[in-house]
């Protein structure tokens, strides 16, 4: 139940995050500003190591946000890199996303498939 709560948190932080971007900030900050925001931040916190210990507080909170994503591909890359040299990190980070990636792929399939878009 302690980790739930801390997921909730910290997505729910996350969430408040790109929220007070999109209102407050005195320029037009867009939704797709805020998705490639978190992918890069998701990089560069791993990049840094900062992102593995928010992901071991904070589980799902931390992993399935975009920003999880991010942290997927640049642990992918630098695996990549230490499988099969500076090649590998081209390859690696999409190894690594590869099942989320084609998870979203059928997801959207199947569901275009059933509902029928309103207009």
């Amino acid at each position: 139940m302690a980790m739930l709560l801390k997921a909730f948190l910290l997505g729910g932080f996350f969430c408040v995050i790109a929220q007070l971007l999109i209102d407050v900030t005195p320029f037009k900050i867009t939704p797709a500003h805020i998705l490639v925001g978190y992918v890069t931040s998701g990089v560069i916190l791993s990049a840094l190591g900062l992102y593995q210990p928010l992901i071991d507080w904070g589980g799902a909170g931390a992993s399935v946000p975009l920003s999880g994503f991010g942290h997927s591909l640049a642990q992918g890359a630098i695996e990549g890199v230490r499988n099969k040299g500076l090649l590998g990190a081209l390859g690696g980070g999409i190894e690594a996303t590869a099942v989320g990636i084609a998870a979203a792929i059928v997801f959207g399939l199947i569901a275009a498939t059933f509902f029928q878009p309103k207009g």
